[in-house]
């Protein structure tokens, strides 16, 4: 497995860019944003990272200019409790999702409430730390499979092969993050991207088009991705989705233009049918829109 990369403590989060601009690109009606971040207060004691000062308005603002009118809250590690997250959903009357952040000792009580406010998953992050993130993986998953509920992997698709057989045991619909999120010098043909192309082909699998700034290029368009977005898109059309990981947490390089990050997809899939898909009838499908 490819090594842990929790070195997190104390890291500070920059802004995101306030002034979004007018894509280049039509955004269709009930087009969806699958992936952000949202923090409130209180967070934990002794976070691993300071959140920028970016919150609903703002997020709200930067939709809006693109045109996107759903999307999808993605817990992360500073909240405490989901009443965040939970008062973001009703305020937006259907028209949002969220992620939960695993936790073994959820009631059901809490599970239905957070059901019936639009939670629709789990997400796992072995990105950082494979042991204890997966360590109750499938207790987790048996209590939020009666809900439909699927679970989202942040990872690092070299560790794919070890990995997805256990996924393929959960009996949930898998979500992976920021486009498998394994460095591009490692090349389309290394065996844990091919493994993640076979499973969308298979239908095993989602995958988020998030997050091309973490990878190898300073800025914009992000060349080096776009031969492994490319490929996740012609592997698996119908289950492909766009996310714009705002506000862009415990990232230190250049920060885009939420506009340049939606832009993306005029060359990864320059058909507007297919744009379609990406940004309406997938996330529809998967998040019950």
């Amino acid at each position: 497995m490819a090594e842990t990369r929790y070195t997190l403590r104390g890291m500070p989060c920059h802004l995101p860019d306030p002034h979004t601009r007018k894509p280049s690109i039509e955004v269709p009606p009930g087009a969806c944003d699958t992936h952000f971040h949202l923090f409130s207060k209180p967070f934990i004691d002794n976070p691993p990272y300071t959140p920028p000062e970016a919150g609903l308005e703002e997020y709200r603002a930067m939709i809006n200019a693109l045109g996107i009118e759903r999307a999808v809250i993605v817990q992360t590690v500073l909240p405490r409790d989901n009443r965040g997250a939970l008062a973001a959903l009703r305020a937006a009357n259907g028209c949002w999702r969220a992620i939960a952040l695993p936790n073994p000792d959820f009631t059901d009580v809490q599970l239905q409430e957070m059901h019936g406010a639009g939670f629709r998953g789990v997400r796992f992050n072995p990105y950082y730390d494979a042991e204890a993130e997966l360590r109750h993986l499938e207790q987790i998953v048996a209590r939020i499979k009666p809900l439909g509920w699927h679970a989202q992997f942040h990872l690092d698709a070299r560790n794919l092969p070890e990995l997805a057989p256990r996924f393929d045991r959960l009996g949930v619909e898998i979500v992976i993050d920021h486009l498998g999120h394994m460095p591009p010098e490692a090349g389309i043909d290394e065996p844990g991207f091919q493994l993640l192309l076979q499973m969308l082909r298979e239908q095993r699998c989602w995958v988020k088009l998030s997050a091309p700034m973490r990878f190898a290029d300073a800025r914009p368009p992000y060349p080096s991705v776009t031969p492994f977005a490319q490929a996740l898109i012609e592997a698996g059309p119908d289950r492909v989705l766009w996310g714009s990981d705002w506000p862009h947490v415990v990232f230190d390089g250049f920060m885009p233009n939420d506009t340049d990050l939606l832009d993306l997809l005029a060359v990864w899939a320059p058909d507007a049918a297919l744009r379609k898909k990406i940004l309406v009838d997938n996330p529809a499908r998967l998040y019950g829109f």
